[in-house]
């Protein structure tokens, strides 16, 4: 079933009405007909709306609620991923993937040792195309809200931004006990929000990590291997995934 999302005003009732570029979709690339079902989202509440297809007019689809699905498909926990902007088009598959594993939100960290710059112009239109990203993978995980992708803020910015946040925590290749990584994972309850530190590809410089662990964010390993930023990142999602999914 074909989901999209749509703003909570235009939800009226029993009748939902899609607009935008979805119309489009919906009409001339998906061929849908009067009378098929979709699902729609409105990207706050995480519930899912089931109608069917009641009119196409030239700038909207008019639907009828079927009826709400009250149980969400969203985490216990918002997970805040920190990732530090890597090189190519890497940024591109972490967030699909990140927004695939039930990430709430990405902040892009320019760390010190990021390779990629990006000036005032090409920052807002790199976050324009992460955010379209972002939109695409909730529908196609038919996630209940679309991951906000915020501006670029430097590393001190990114951690004084976590201050608000239950558990924050930094993978560095210098914390090598499993054992004490796995009990602080375990302990994470339900509801608690999570950010996520994940380094350039050359890692963060002592002083980021120090500034971290002095804010209150707790190093943790990810095994006996250096991993590439990508495969960090998805790495944890995944664990707090398997850690939060009932």
């Amino acid at each position: 079933m074909y989901q999209f999302f749509v703003e909570p005003s235009q939800i009226q009732g029993s009748r939902i009405v899609i607009t935008g570029s979805d119309v489009n979709h919906i009409k001339n690339v998906l061929r849908m007909k009067i009378g098929e079902e979709i699902a729609v989202s409105n990207g706050i509440d995480d519930k899912e709306y089931r109608c069917g297809i009641e009119q196409f007019t030239d700038d909207e689809v008019i639907c009828t609620l079927h009826f709400i699905r009250e149980e969400g498909v969203e985490l216990p926990s918002k997970i805040y991923l920190f990732q530090s902007l890597p090189k190519a088009d890497k940024m591109e598959l972490i967030i699909q993937k990140a927004v695939e594993l039930g990430v709430y939100e990405i902040i892009p960290v320019s760390a010190a040792r990021s390779i990629v710059r990006l000036d005032d112009k090409k920052a807002k239109n790199k976050i324009s195309r992460w955010q379209g990203i972002s939109e695409a993978a909730a529908k196609q995980s038919k996630r209940g809200v679309i991951p906000e992708i915020k501006p670029i803020m430097s590393m001190k910015e990114a951690v004084d931004y976590a201050s608000q946040f239950g558990v924050k925590l930094i993978p560095y290749e210098l914390a090598q006990d499993m054992s004490k990584t796995k009990a602080i994972m375990d302990n994470i309850s339900a509801g608690e929000s999570v950010g996520i530190f994940i380094g350039p590809e050359g890692g963060f410089e002592e002083k980021e990590i120090t500034y971290a662990i002095e804010k209150g964010v707790v190093p943790i390993t990810l095994g006996k291997r250096i991993l590439r930023t990508e495969t960090a990142s998805l790495t944890v999602l995944s664990w707090l995934m398997y850690h939060f999914e009932e």
